[in-house]
């Protein structure tokens, strides 16, 4: 019976290995800093990239060809190359080998309709990390929506399973993190990490995301009680991955060199969330 018990948290252990590896950093997720955000954005930041250019390539100041500048922009250190190299292969043998198939078999069971009200509820659950990073933004207004998603929600939505909010009340999201936070005081990203498990980040995102742990339920809880923390997380990770399961594999198949690839699709697609954050500005 030992044996049997050692063996079954074993095997959750390395299914929450493989699940913090597609993390939804994407929805405010505080524990870890989401692989899943750049490679199911990977064709949205391509799209952002392009439209950033079209619309910036003069400087409003000078006239001059500003294109230059973006790209610095949207550049980042990597002197930790060989070692991320590694770590990125390691993630992405975990996923094929571990992540990929849970998932797929959790999802041939849980029909996609509930998986996704288990998404939602996820969603309403992490609230609290979008609210304060909105305030400390001064977006009071998006502060505002998030409250409101949060109380119809919770209620209307049973426990947030449902998002009325968004479909009868037109309330979306208001998705703000710290790594976001301090993007938008003027915080540079820092040199580039590929994390064991947790997956790409940055200096700048990785501090925030240690960050975001306290004021994340599913935080709270690890904090509280370690197995059950990994067991939650785990489950929406496995949940989250079932609904999205082949976008790593076309990004992959897309990529000359998956690794830069990655890196890329990663500080672009931060880089647009931090600059749709300083366009977005109002404090009302």
């Amino acid at each position: 019976m030992a044996n049997n018990r050692r063996l079954a948290r074993l095997s959750a252990f390395f299914v929450f290995l493989a699940a913090m590896l597609l993390s939804a950093g994407f929805t405010g997720n505080a524990l870890t800093v989401g692989f899943a955000v750049p490679l199911l954005a990977a064709e949205e930041t391509m799209v952002t990239e392009e439209t950033m250019v079209a619309d910036e390539t003069m400087d409003p100041d000078t006239g001059l060809d500003d294109l230059d500048n973006h790209e610095v922009d949207l550049q980042i250190s990597d002197p930790l190359e060989p070692v991320n190299r590694v770590f990125f292969h390691f993630n992405d043998r975990l996923y094929f080998w571990v992540l990929k198939p849970v998932a797929r078999t959790y999802g041939a069971v849980i029909p996609q309709d509930f998986r996704i009200c288990i998404r939602n509820a996820f969603h309403n659950l992490l609230f609290p990390v979008r609210f304060v990073n909105n305030v400390l933004q001064f977006k009071f207004k998006n502060a505002g929506i998030e409250l409101s998603r949060f109380a119809i929600n919770t209620t209307a939505g049973v426990a947030g399973f449902g998002d009325p909010a968004k479909e009868v009340f037109g309330l979306d999201i208001k998705d703000e993190d710290l790594g976001q936070t301090f993007g938008y005081w003027g915080v540079g990203n820092g040199i580039y990490f590929c994390w064991p498990v947790l997956g790409p980040s940055s200096l700048r995102d990785s501090v925030g995301s240690f960050g975001d742990s306290y004021l994340s339920p599913i935080g709270w809880v690890m904090q509280n009680g370690t197995e059950d923390g990994i067991a939650l997380h785990a489950g929406q990770q496995v949940n989250n991955t079932s609904l999205v399961i082949g976008d790593y594999e076309s990004f992959l198949e897309s990529s000359f060199d998956p690794y830069i690839s990655l890196r890329d699709a990663y500080i672009q697609y931060r880089q647009s969330k931090v600059k749709d954050s300083k366009e977005h500005n109002k404090i009302y």
